[in-house]
């Protein structure tokens, strides 16, 4: 019989590219999901013999109990992702959170929890230093001091493990934009051209899919992993908002690029990031950002019919 994993917000950007992973490995899986954008990001799974689908709240308690009941593996995330997001309605920030302290309180100590969290809690850094996870973490926002104190309350588990997720790329069915790489090439590709603040900021990146393959990677190595905090990114992938720009402006070269102070990061990622301890663990991210610009460019081109833009 193959493991049994619980998805909470599997039906967004990063759970649906996971459930996808997931069934092709052989898992049983179920998405959990309220669909507030509406998406119909899991049509493409449902009709495999092993995913099920459950429309509901992860902080319905009495749901959330039964769902976790059948699990051997718990996914928790469904979040309000991001400082932005969290800053516009913290309330619903503060409750998501809490679901999560629901499946902490409901999961046995024979379920594993995969908890994914943030680099954001390196906070400001100097942009010359690798963070590894042993670096004091200096969360600034909400969103990066709620993130910590999950991650702790986590590893308080004795059959628990967290990703500190660099910035995610790539296409998914629940399409963000807000993920600089995304909204950067998108910007390239619709107005070919954007204006950048804090050039020089520095943070590490990595795509969807080696997201998902590093979740099967803990799965399938479980034993050896839990109880720590894992980097999850990719090596090469540590560089500067300009260099990005700069990089996708190489795909597309009419994509005009300024510099000016409008605005500032209210995380302050400025830091490089070492995924060492995640390689020797075994798992090591593929997908390049070459890649991922690319398979977005191509992607940008099904978008190209904007209904509220006459052009």
């Amino acid at each position: 019989m193959s493991a049994r994993i619980l998805v909470t917000g599997g039906a967004g950007y990063l759970g649906s590219i996971l459930c996808e992973h997931l069934l092709a490995k052989g898992y049983t899986v179920t998405a959990l999901d309220t669909l507030i954008y509406g998406q119909k990001s899991l049509f493409h799974l449902l009709s495999h013999p092993k995913m099920d689908f459950v429309f509901g709240d992860a902080r319905d308690t009495e749901l959330v109990t039964s769902l976790v009941a059948k699990a051997d593996v718990i996914i928790p995330l469904a979040a309000v992702v991001g400082a932005p997001a969290c800053a516009r309605d913290p309330w619903l920030a503060e409750s998501v959170n809490d679901g999560i302290r629901s499946v902490l309180k409901l999961s046995s100590p024979q379920q594993c929890i995969i908890y994914p969290t943030t680099n954001s809690g390196y906070g400001t850094k100097s942009g010359d230093v690798y963070c590894t996870e042993e670096t004091p973490l200096e969360p600034i926002s909400k969103y990066g001091v709620d993130k910590v104190q999950l991650e702790r309350e986590v590893l308080d588990n004795q059959n628990a493990m967290t990703l500190r997720l660099a910035t995610v790329f790539g296409l998914s069915p629940r399409l963000r934009m807000d993920l600089l790489v995304n909204h950067f090439t998108w910007m390239a590709v619709s107005d070919s051209t954007l204006v950048i603040f804090e050039k020089d900021f520095k943070r590490n990146y990595i795509h969807v899919r080696d997201v998902a393959d590093c979740f099967i990677h803990c799965i399938e190595n479980k034993n050896a992993m839990v109880g720590r905090p894992y980097n999850a990114g990719l090596d090469e992938a540590n560089l500067s908002k300009e260099a990005l720009a700069l990089k996708i402006k190489q795909y597309v070269p009419n994509f005009y690029i300024h510099f000016a102070e409008v605005g500032s990061d209210p995380d302050k990622r400025n830091y490089i990031v070492s995924n060492q301890r995640l390689r020797e663990a075994g798992f090591e991210a593929r997908r390049s950002l070459d890649e991922g610009i690319v398979e977005l460019i191509k992607g940008y081109r099904m978008m190209v019919r904007d209904p509220h833009r006459n052009v």
